[in-house]
């Protein structure tokens, strides 16, 4: 076999090779075969391999994960072509019980406190800013400044510059150095001091260094939140048509009640998991384990970028993060396969409106056509990712349907979840 596949590799070489002395195509095979010898064996090599590969595990029913790694190749003239092929495959495993697992889940309670702090949230998304120009900055003013800080230990060093921030007087978040030399300014003043940073400040690229700070103050503003009226109601108008402080408090509570019903339900689907994943402690293939050990970092990476931290300059020690992320990855992955033998078991599938409905939400949530989303998941094969992801989802939601619902301080016995859980 392997000699015939050479054959049909140099007929192929031979009608196009150009070699001195032989019009193209005319060349003794033998003569091809012996100037492109590399370059045939690569073909036949590259030919037959994978062919061989693909009948072996289908004897065998096999499903292999990712690509093998070949090595050990042996291929010489008149013998066999021979290979060892290392890969892992997809676990074998007997499925236990998933149907009337006991779980506990806490009422979905929301509490006066809860839509008090919600309606502070829309008035402070209906604050006004009004410019101070009639007395000097004071606790709760926002000062706008342009400042610059230089580094009293190493002079040399590039400066810490901002260009028309704006610091918060007194707030929890603003460093008492910044509220307490920015108190009574005026725009147009000029405040120089020093601070020293704690070895423990959350900014790792001003942890331990003490800053010479010249601050120009550019204007002050105040921020004037709207009563707690009628008119509140009318102006958050995002929530509907509310005429009235009470019809807002009451929209709030159904959806507060709406919200925490799903992080409760969340929770629980959590607690089913976490049980199924317990009781099958089967291995899982390595090359899945690092694959999701990869998307839990750069989920980590979109964090910090997003807090305004660069990883690059923060003193991070990546290999104790990804040591303490591999357990998580582990059970991710041993959850995954679970959920995909169930949804087996259960014929659970997604349709292909489904899949267009969950790219309609990330094209929402990315702020671009989903036709355009859609494109470059189906190019990029991103689809059979989301086809996956929604068939384990819906396979839990099974699991939650036919579980045993247990309220903290209730019986044993339980409910079962709802079809419209």
């Amino acid at each position: 076999m392997v000699e015939r596949e050479a054959e049909t590799v140099t007929k192929e070489y031979a009608r196009a090779a150009r070699i001195p002395g032989f019009r193209p195509g005319r060349a003794p095979q033998s003569l091809v075969r012996r100037r492109f010898r590399d370059q045939i064996k690569g073909e036949v090599v590259q030919s037959l391999v994978p062919k061989f590969f693909r009948d072996r595990i289908e004897e065998q029913k096999w499903s292999v994960v990712g690509q093998p790694n070949f090595e050990e190749l042996k291929f010489e003239e008149a013998q066999p072509l021979t290979v060892k092929a290392t890969f892992e495959v997809y676990p074998e495993f007997e499925m236990g019980s998933y149907q009337g697992l006991e779980v506990e889940q806490e009422a979905p309670t929301v509490t006066e406190e809860a839509i008090d702090t919600a309606l502070e949230a829309v008035r402070e998304r209906l604050a006004t800013f009004e410019v101070v120009s009639d007395r000097p900055a004071a606790d709760g003013d926002d000062v706008i400044v342009s400042y610059q800080g230089r580094d009293l230990g190493d002079p040399d060093k590039a400066p810490v510059e901002v260009r028309e921030g704006m610091v918060h007087l007194g707030a929890k978040g603003t460093l008492e150095s910044f509220s307490r030399n920015l108190a009574g300014v005026v725009p147009g003043d000029v405040r120089e001091f020093d601070v020293a940073y704690l070895e423990d400040y959350p900014r790792a690229s001003l942890k331990g260094r003490t800053l010479h700070y010249r601050v120009q103050v550019e204007s002050i503003k105040h921020k004037t939140l709207p009563p707690l009226d009628d008119d509140l109601a009318k102006s958050a108008t995002e929530l509907g048509t509310l005429s009235t402080l009470a019809e807002l408090r009451d929209k709030m509570r159904a959806d507060l009640a709406q919200h925490r019903q799903a992080q409760v339900e969340a929770a629980a689907r959590r607690k089913l998991l976490e049980k199924l994943v317990e009781a099958h402690p089967f291995p899982v293939p390595a090359k899945l384990v690092e694959a999701q050990l990869e998307h839990k970092l750069e989920r980590a990476l979109g964090q910090l970028f997003a807090q305004g931290i660069d990883p690059r300059q923060a003193e991070l020690d990546w290999r104790k993060i990804r040591d303490d992320m591999l357990p998580d990855a582990e059970k991710d992955v041993r959850g995954s396969l679970i959920l995909e033998k169930i949804a087996e078991a259960e014929k659970i599938e997604v349709t292909e409106e489904e899949i267009d409905e969950t790219i309609r939400q990330m094209a929402g949530e990315a702020h671009e056509p989903a036709a355009a989303l859609k494109t470059r998941l189906t190019r990029d094969e991103g689809l059979a990712k989301i086809r996956f992801t929604r068939r384990t989802q819906k396979a839990l939601d099974f699991v939650y349907r036919n579980a045993m619902i247990n309220s903290p301080g209730g019986d044993s016995a339980g409910r079962p979840a709802t079809e419209s859980s």
